[in-house]
């Protein structure tokens, strides 16, 4: 009898959307599992993050025990905001090639079914780049790269030369006239001095009759035409390094407009799975073998574009094509695997749920600052039609269901309303925590990274989606602050001063509490968290500039970005959504949980290092 787990990943499915379709008959095959087993809403992570949440689904382990605390993470000696989910380490020599690091630890759930001999099948876990050895196959989710080494940063071209280029993005000017040339820009070319972007040069022409843009993208026949308002598919581009080393890379066009002036949009250059820069999956082969199954995929790790709806450069239309480019290519990978899968564990995640609702959010929630009452008819239920199709979805996998197959279907953490910002680095400011120097006043003109903070006056900081670190002697470059009372008393500052915290304007508090990191997570990574961690109230998140080590132009002020749905609040109002074809034996389950749940059904001992029990056992 060969025992197979199932599991489906649908990331950020809020329970209280998901109960109410429910209750409306909307969601047949989540119904179906429910009947068949049970449904519980699943305790997140602090803080209820993606990269965190589904490090600790793989684990067992809380955040201590893996590492992962934050999608940004600062250096002590620097001050600095950095990716926390990986590091490039430079080359040794001029003959070697720069290392890329996963910064996620422990030992995951498919390591120990490995030892035990049971083969895996991991599709898109989030902080899998680069990606494990194992028993089985890889492909590594969010954490990867662009081609430049960005989270996503894709190109605008445009004949508007009043355009100014908007947060991560690139902005080239074209020419007027019904042909034209202009490029694609790749990598950055260190090996060249002074460094600068490989590109490869491409050639437009506008169709005004066929409406429709025609780009050439190399020698005569590689073209690929592509109508107004419309994603091309994937162009593969070789990006030349040297004359004996080139790289190739992937992306996708959109047509916004061809007049009255010409506008359109590359994506971030993708790694080309058939030929990636630094391995996507585990064996190094087995991207390029997918894509001779399936066609050309998506390998960044956040592949649907936000960035791009968050800068104007696509209408909700267009970015809610490209969710379901991203999600049509993940069903593919998902048939494909799931028609040869027959023993061991099977994992699937699908990010889009989390993107749509993140742009989405608004059009729902007529008190939020970006509302929209001319549009909201046609979007207010666009998040009820994406989980209609992740549903529908779902038909494919319970078709591969039998009596010795474990189903689980999970989301990592709930959903809500952002509305207002709150800038955690002026309130330390305000209240003698943080200094500035020469007398300064924060303000959105100072620019990320703390150049203007003194260090010599400064107690605490905040960098990431919630946190702060007490400046430390001798952790800090700058520390002041020794451990004992005076930290103590910091500590007790800004719990006492941020625990409901009110926002006058908005008439409630913003802030709920404040926790210890000691009181969060125990392992021997307790030391890389932030020392304390903000719990927001829903509708209220930390502002875009303290995550990155900047100062908002306010304490409190409206949320105006399309990006307008979160889940950086309180862990305990977004819990996720748990679904399983046997009934859990155990009420109350979270995300550490779902590890042990994996290995006890299928017959492997629980290391003693994963906290959570199985929900199978008693």
């Amino acid at each position: 009898m060969r025992k197979k787990v199932i599991v489906i990943g649908l990331d950020g499915l809020e329970p209280s959307i998901v109960e109410s379709m429910l209750g409306r008959a909307e969601l047949p095959n989540l119904a179906k599992i429910r009947a068949s087993g049970s449904y519980a809403r699943l305790k997140t992570t602090y803080p209820a993050q993606t990269p965190v949440a589904w490090s600790s689904f793989a684990t067992g382990t809380n955040p201590g025990g893996h590492g992962i605390f934050d999608f940004i993470s600062r250096d002590p000696e620097t001050y600095l905001p950095d990716v926390a989910l990986s590091r490039f380490e430079k080359p040794k020599n001029i003959f070697s090639q720069p290392q890329v690091v996963n910064r996620r630890s422990g030992v995951p759930v498919w390591q120990v079914l490995t030892q035990a001999c049971v083969p895996s099948i991991v599709l898109r876990c989030p902080c899998t780049f680069p990606p494990d050895s194992l028993n089985g196959k890889i492909l590594a989710g969010v954490g990867v790269p662009d081609l430049r080494g960005s989270q996503s940063k894709g190109t605008f071209y445009t004949q508007s030369k009043t355009t100014t280029a908007q947060e991560n993005e690139q902005v080239i000017f074209i020419d007027s006239g019904p042909e034209l040339t202009t490029r694609v820009i790749g990598p950055r070319n260190t090996k060249q001095s002074p460094p600068n972007d490989a590109f490869c040069e491409i050639r437009v022409r506008v169709d005004k009759s066929g409406r429709k843009l025609v780009i050439h993208t190399g020698g005569a026949h590689e073209k690929v035409e592509v109508p107004e308002r419309s994603w091309s598919e994937w162009v593969r581009f070789k990006f030349k390094l040297s004359v004996l080393q080139s790289v190739s890379g992937i992306a996708r066009f959109y047509v916004r407009q061809l007049e009255p002036h010409l506008e359109f949009y590359a994506s971030a250059v993708n790694f080309d799975p058939a030929a990636p820069m630094f391995a996507v999956s585990s064996p190094g082969s087995y991207a390029k073998e997918i894509s001779e199954q399936i066609g050309l995929f998506s390998t960044l790790g956040m592949a649907e574009d936000h960035n791009a709806l968050n800068n104007g450069r696509l209408d909700e239309s267009a970015y809610l094509q490209h969710c379901e480019l991203v999600l049509a290519e993940r069903e593919r990978l998902m048939r494909f695997e799931l028609d040869r899968f027959n023993e061991g564990f099977f994992f699937m995640l699908y990010d889009t749920p989390d993107r749509v609702q993140h742009m989405m959010w608004r059009f729902r929630d007529r008190e939020h600052p970006g509302f929209e009452p001319d549009l909201s008819p046609e979007l207010s239920t666009r998040i009820e039609e994406h989980y209609r199709r992740c549903d529908a979805m779902l038909s494919a996998v319970l078709d591969k269901v039998d009596e010795n197959t474990l189903l689980v279907v999970l989301s990592d953490h709930g959903f809500g309303t952002f509305r207002r910002a709150f800038d955690t680095n002026a309130w330390l400011w305000q209240n003698g925590l943080l200094a500035l120097k020469n007398g300064r006043k924060p303000d959105g003109s100072l620019s990320e990274g703390f150049p203007q903070v003194d260090w010599s006056k400064t107690y605490a900081y905040a960098v990431g989606l919630g946190g702060i670190y007490l400046n430390f002697k001798g952790r800090e470059h700058g520390g002041i602050l020794e451990e004992g009372a005076e930290a103590e008393r910091v500590r007790n500052a800004i719990q006492s001063g941020l625990a409901d915290f009110p926002d006058t304007n908005a008439q409630r508090p913003a802030i709920r509490s404040v926790s210890r990191r000691e009181d969060l997570y125990s392992g021997k990574f307790v030391e890389n968290s932030p020392d304390l961690l903000v719990n927001f109230y829903p509708g209220f998140r930390v502002s875009w500039r303290t995550a990155v080590g900047g100062f908002a132009n306010s304490l409190l002020e409206n949320n105006k970005r399309r990006w307008s749905g979160d889940h950086i609040v309180d862990p305990e109002s977004v819990p996720g959504i748990l679904f399983m074809n046997r009934v859990a034996r155990r009420n109350h389950a979270q995300m550490v949980d779902l590890a042990p749940t994996i290995l006890n059904y299928l017959g492997v001992t629980v290391p003693q290092f994963m906290e959570g029990k199985s929900l199978l056992s008693s």
